[in-house]
């Protein structure tokens, strides 16, 4: 089998991302997790964006035991003709405050707390306000997100919260 460079085998993307330490594997349209089994298609964003944008996300709400593939899917929408001009910029900008602490972009920044400093520097601009407020209904709208956080979902077609689950936690 022929190898491009616009092409990977399952093999040599593992063995390239582990070699690297990265979180995600950037390719040619597309960004690819590391340790789990999704990928994403990016058509509008520079796939190093794409990336970028889903540490971001983790970032600004963090949570450990949610996947890196929810934090994808809820900055997906970024990922359009009408959006890209504005996030290419804001993650440029971002990129220029990491560059600013020195390092190489936001993404190469290793320690959460030097990141979130970074963050911290800019939640007062337009595009991080965007962004941290998509992610409220982006990540956290996900039924799929809903187990993990112990929601159990609308009660109404159930009858209401108070004959469902109203009076069932335990650390009160």
């Amino acid at each position: 089998m022929t190898n491009t460079n616009a092409t990977l085998t399952r093999r040599q993307l593992l063995s390239r991302s582990a070699a690297a330490g990265a979180a995600f594997v950037v390719g040619t349209g597309y960004v690819a997790s590391t340790s789990a089994a999704w990928a994403m298609e990016v058509q509008h964003l520079q796939p190093t964006t794409m990336a970028t944008l889903i540490q971001m996300a983790r970032d600004i709400y963090p949570h450990d035991h949610v996947a890196d593939e929810f934090y994808a899917a809820a900055v997906k929408g970024y990922d359009s003709e009408e959006n890209a001009e504005t996030v290419e910029a804001g993650i440029a900008a971002l990129n220029a405050a990491a560059e600013g602490k020195g390092y190489a972009s936001y993404i190469d920044v290793g320690w959460e707390r030097d990141r979130v400093d970074i963050l911290r520097s800019m939640e007062n601009s337009a595009f991080f306000q965007a962004v941290r407020g998509g992610l409220v209904t982006g990540l956290y709208n996900q039924k799929a997100v809903w187990p993990l956080f112990g929601y159990e979902g609308e009660s109404y077609s159930q009858g209401g919260y108070l004959n469902h689950g109203f009076d069932d936690i335990n650390w009160v």
